[in-house]
């Protein structure tokens, strides 16, 4: 890889586009800005726009070189709802250990090569399963905004407990869980909750919407039935 060189005279250093993928990812998808790599570079910002265009085309670089290193597991034996849970899990947890990365699948996906490249592997592993290109993607497309959507939630979350926010968080925390008991009508509903922790929240919340989704749309069905039954629930309300 080409790396950043200095010119002589006190000229700005020669940049190519690999040295911002790899400032870029140093930075990461939460810092991530224009300003921020040219300053790491030691160039303008108008030198760097002749190798992006601009923040959404940085955003996509950056995204897009993480998503490289995703490989999808596939277990042959799997049927197509543990299958997909194990995919909406892959993608979550991949998401959630690159901070920022959530919000920009959230934009859009796929956004590049690396996206589509995911969402096709998919596509195929759903097709072995019995299911048409079309309803692959559907399935495929829906658990990954779940998976996208959890990670996400759990960034925002991180990001308000962390620091000086901790001790805030935890008086707004504690403070709703007494308003939750002491009320009348939800008090008794919310003592006799099971208690379970972050990642087991998202797993059951995966599996029991994968069970919805894989019960509505099994393979054979056309996804234009689906759309037209599932747009009428409701319409007489």
């Amino acid at each position: 890889m080409q790396t950043v060189a200095s010119r002589q005279g006190g000229r700005p250093p020669l940049i190519v586009v690999e040295d911002v993928v790899r400032v870029g990812r140093e930075l990461g998808m939460q810092r991530l800005s224009i300003n921020a790599v040219a300053g790491r570079l030691g160039v303008s910002a108008t030198a760097l726009y002749r190798h992006v265009q601009g923040r959404w085309e940085l955003e996509r670089l950056i995204g897009e070189s993480l998503l490289a290193e995703l490989e999808l597991g596939d277990d042959p034996n799997a049927d197509t709802e543990l299958h997909l849970l194990s995919f909406g899990l892959q993608l979550r947890d991949f998401t959630a250990k690159h901070p920022g990365l959530a919000s920009y699948l959230q934009v859009l996906f796929p956004r590049g090569d690396a996206g589509a490249r995911l969402l096709a592997g998919e596509v195929e592993a759903l097709s072995r399963r019995g299911y048409s290109a079309e309803t692959a993607m559907v399935l495929s497309s829906a658990v990954a905004t779940l998976a996208i959507s959890l990670a996400a939630r759990e960034e925002n979350n991180a990001s308000a407990t962390g620091g000086d926010q901790e001790v805030g968080f935890a008086l707004e925390r504690d403070a709703a869980a007494e308003r939750l008991a002491g009320d009348a009508q939800l008090g008794a509903a919310h003592v006799g909750l099971p208690q379970v922790s972050s990642s087991e929240f998202v797993r059951l919340l995966l599996a029991a919407s994968i069970r919805g989704l894989v019960a509505v749309i099994p393979p054979g069905r056309p996804i234009g039935e689906v759309v037209a039954e599932l747009t009428a629930v409701g319409e007489d309300h």
